[in-house]
C-alpha cells in the first residue's frame, strides 16, 4: 500500500521526575536520506546534536510539542505524552497522509496511522522524531540547571538517578518536579513540614 507523506512521532521524558514530556513530529524528505538515524538512546549526545541539525535542515517539516509537569500531575504521564504528541502533530507546517508513532498508543489526531513497538529502531521518521525530541528536552534541562542551581539537572537530565534523589532530599522540590511520581511524592511527604524544604521551592 502506497502511503505518501508519512510523519514519525515520538516522545522523551516519560520516566523523568522533573520537567515536561517532550514530543516531536517529523516528515522526512524521501529523496534525501539521513545516515545514522536510530533510537536516540543508542546515540551519544554529540551524535544526537549533529543528527538533529541535519534533520531540521533536510526534513519536509518538523515540530515540537510538550506537556509540562503540572499537566502530567493532572492527567497522568501516559495522557500527557499523547497530548504532547498531538500538539507536535498539530504544529506541522505540512499535513502528512499517514503517521507512525513509537510505542503501543496512538494520540488523538485527525490522521491515519499506527503505533509501532520499538518504532524508533525500525522507521527513520520515528528515529528522527526521537532524536530531535531528546535534544530539545536535554536543552530544557540545561536551562533548568541554570535556573535551579545545585540540582545538577544538566547531569541527570531529570531522571531518577541516585544523584537526583540525593539533591531532592537535600534541597526539596522545585515547581518543575512531578509531584504525582512516587519518588517525588515520598520525599515531599517526608519533608513537607521542614522549613528548609519549603524555602527551597522556587516561586
Amino acid at each position: 500500500m502506497a502511503i505518501g507523506l508519512c510523519a514519525g512521532l515520538d516522545e522523551v521524558g516519560r520516566g523523568c521526575l522533573v520537567g515536561p514530556v517532550v514530543a516531536a513530529a517529523v516528515i522526512l524528505e524521501p529523496s534525501n536520506k539521513i545516515e545514522g538515524l536510530t533510537d536516540s538512546k543508542k546515540l551519544t549526545p554529540k551524535q544526537r546534536e549533529q543528527l538533529s541539525v541535519q534533520i531540521k535542515k533536510n526534513a519536509i517539516a518538523w515540530a515540537i510539542g510538550r506537556a509540562d509537569a503540572s499537566e502530567i500531575d493532572k492527567i497522568n504521564i501516559l495522557n500527557a505524552s499523547l497530548l504532547a504528541m498531538a500538539r507536535a502533530f498539530s504544529m506541522l507546517s505540512v499535513r502528512p497522509e499517514y503517521v507512525r508513532v513509537d510505542g503501543t498508543f496512538f494520540p488523538e489526531i485527525d490522521c491515519k496511522g499506527e503505533a509501532v513497538i520499538q518504532g524508533d529502531s525500525k522507521f527513520a521518521e520515528i528515529s528522527a522524531a526521537s532524536i530531535i525530541a531528546k535534544v530539545s528536552r536535554d536543552n530544557e534541562m540545561e536551562a533548568l540547571d541554570q535556573f535551579y542551581q545545585g540540582y545538577c539537572f544538566s547531569q541527570h537530565k531529570g531522571y531518577a538517578t541516585k544523584l537526583h534523589l540525593k539533591k531532592l532530599t537535600e534541597l526539596g522540590l522545585t515547581r518543575q518536579h512531578r509531584k504525582s511520581f512516587s519518588p517525588v511524592k515520598k520525599i515531599f511527604s517526608e519533608k513537607k513540614d521542614n522549613p528548609i524544604f519549603s524555602n527551597s521551592v522556587a516561586s
